[in-house]
């Protein structure tokens, strides 16, 4: 049965997370399609994974015989984070936007899984995983509007996950998550409401999409 990688790295919990109501969906429908399947969860916000060090770094380039004790270890807990990417049929992974960026913590996950010669560089061992990213936001950063300039969530992303690691790249983008909790913000709640339901929508429906591929 299918196996699926699903990471969340918002700092909020059940409704309060915009990205994990999202990828809550997401799962719950995948689930329904593989019931006898398997789903490996990491919440980066509750357990965090260690930031690279220079031993963590320094051990993805040289011969495993010759790691010092100290990078025998870093690098063990960086492997157990690629074996599951490599290991999973599809990934899921929430990324609210904040500060105009990618949390912290999925940055630290996102430096230890990419190993060039490994996960990167010319034959990238999981290539072609596809991945769906639920990118939720306080306000809108769409093509067209002031603060696309500042989107560096779905450009980053991008540049990693489909270009570095070759992972068949989809997003999910529920928008004005603010609104709600922002006085100034209120005329914008209904704009909000129907980026969430076509978000909660879309992660059903794609989750479903890719589901049957793997049951085909």
């Amino acid at each position: 049965m299918a196996t699926l990688l699903h990471i969340d790295s918002s700092v909020f919990t059940g409704e309060a997370s915009a990205s994990r109501a999202v990828t809550d969906a997401f799962r719950k429908t995948w689930q329904e399609q593989h019931p006898d399947g398997t789903v490996i969860y990491r919440d980066l916000a509750a357990h965090p994974v260690p930031h690279i060090t220079a031993d963590a770094h320094t051990a993805g380039f040289a011969d495993p015989a010759a790691h010092t004790p100290e990078q025998a270890a870093a690098f063990a807990d960086r492997l157990k984070l690629i074996e599951e990417l490599e290991q999973a049929d599809a990934v899921l992974i929430g990324a609210p936007m904040y500060n105009y960026t990618i949390p912290s913590t999925l940055k630290a996950w996102l430096d230890s899984v990419i190993l060039l010669g490994r996960t990167a560089g010319e034959t990238p061992s999981a290539k072609g995983t596809p991945v769906t990213v639920v990118a939720s936001r306080g306000g809108s950063y769409a093509p067209g509007t002031p603060r696309e300039p500042y989107e560096y969530v779905q450009n980053y992303l991008t540049a990693v996950l489909a270009d570095a690691l070759a992972l068949e790249l989809d997003f999910i983008v529920p928008e004005l998550t603010m609104a709600p909790h922002m006085p100034a913000l209120s005329e914008l709640l209904p704009l909000f409401e129907a980026s969430r339901n076509r978000a909660l929508q879309d992660a059903a429906t794609k989750a479903k999409a890719l589901a049957e591929r793997f049951a085909a």
